[in-house]
This record gives C-alpha cells, structure tokens and sequence, in this order.
C-alpha cells in the first residue's frame, strides 16, 4: 500500500467525539518516548504528522489521522508515567481503557517496544490487559537501526520467551522497524492493507 494523503482530524480525551464513520481504526500506543510519533511520520510519509519531542508524554490526547481517506492512525498517549497496579486497567488513563474497550471501529493495536530494552513490566502488563479484553494486536520493535541485525534478532527472541513465561500460548505477530532507515515501512502497510480489504468486504453494506 502506499499512502497518497495523511490528515489530522482531531484531538480529544472523549471516545465520544471521535471520528464516527465505519472506517478501520489503527492504534499506536506505547512507553512514553518509544519513538512513536518518528514512526507515524516515517509510515505516512510526513515530517511533521505527529509532534516529535525528546520530552518523554508529549501526546497527551486521543489523535486521529485519516489515511487515504479510507482508514485511521490513531496515536495514543504513553503509558510509562501512569501508575502500575495490580488492576491492569489502571495502568494507563481511562480515557485510554474507554477507547480500546469500547471503539467499535478499532481492528488492531500497535505496540511499540524499543528493541534496545529488556521487556518491561509495565509492557508485558498492558500486553497482557489487551489479550484478556480480547482486542487484536501486534507488536512493533522500534530503533531498529540502534543496533545490529544479529543483536535485534536476539533481543526480540529474548522478548519472545519472556511474553511467553508470561502464559501466552505463542507470540503476538511483530515487527522489526526504524523510523530513520524505513525499515519495516513496506511489511507494516502491507498488513494494514491487508486488514483493510478484509474488513470493507465483510462491511460492504455500509
């Protein structure tokens, strides 16, 4: 897929006023300062989509970004400042847990994990907060470009053992991406696309 037009739409805290056309909704969430908003603007093609900031939680809204007129990028806020509890809804703001469990219109989350990290708890928490609430999701390994391909390959086989000792069955499909070189750019849209299809043929009577 390529990407001919990327629009900011709207901002907001309220799941209420987002978008209310039946078109599929892609969410990138992640630990605050994970190199999402580089990753947004190297899949659409635009410098500036999202604000980028070395301020870790600079997104602090809902954001909606309609892609060639037919999809949605929805860029979250952080979750490495909220408070970890034992409730894992209460890992991140509420207005993010109304989102994913109640947005009809979301088909998949997106992850952010940086590659450079062991896994985190409060990652492998809000992994395992998606799957219990039965929301579709993958992971994205950011900062690709940070370091070598064999140590990418096994940092990600590291995280894979720990999401399973975590009492998951298999791992969730991932991604390998840098926002700098485009890495990972062709098989992330490719996937969307895919996605994409499937769903407006199973809702063609909109």
């Amino acid at each position: 897929m390529k990407i001919t037009s990327a629009e900011f739409i709207i901002s907001n805290s309220e799941v209420s006023k987002c978008p209310n056309e039946p078109l599929p909704e892609y969410a990138f969430i992640g630990r605050s300062n994970v190199g999402k908003s580089s990753l947004i603007n190297m899949l659409t093609n635009h410098k500036n989509l999202a604000k980028t900031s070395g301020k870790p939680g600079k997104t602090q809204l809902i954001n909606h970004f309609k892609i060639n007129l037919n999809w949605y990028l929805v860029d979250l806020p952080g979750y490495g400042y909220a408070r970890v509890s034992k409730k894992t809804k209460e890992v991140f703001q509420k207005f993010i847990t109304d989102y994913f469990e109640t947005r009809e219109q979301l088909v998949c989350a997106f992850v952010l994990i940086d590659i450079r990290l062991e896994a985190q708890k409060i990652d492998l928490e809000f992994i395992n907060y998606l799957g219990e609430t039965g929301i579709p999701f993958c992971i994205i390994f950011t900062k690709a470009d940070k370091i070598g391909k064999v140590t990418a390959q096994k940092n990600v086989a590291a995280y894979n053992k720990k999401v399973l000792a975590n009492g998951w069955e298999e791992m969730p499909q991932h991604f390998i991406t840098s926002s700098s070189e485009s890495t990972g750019k062709e098989e992330l849209l490719a996937f969307i696309d895919e996605i994409n299809q499937q769903f407006f043929k199973e809702n063609s009577g909109f």
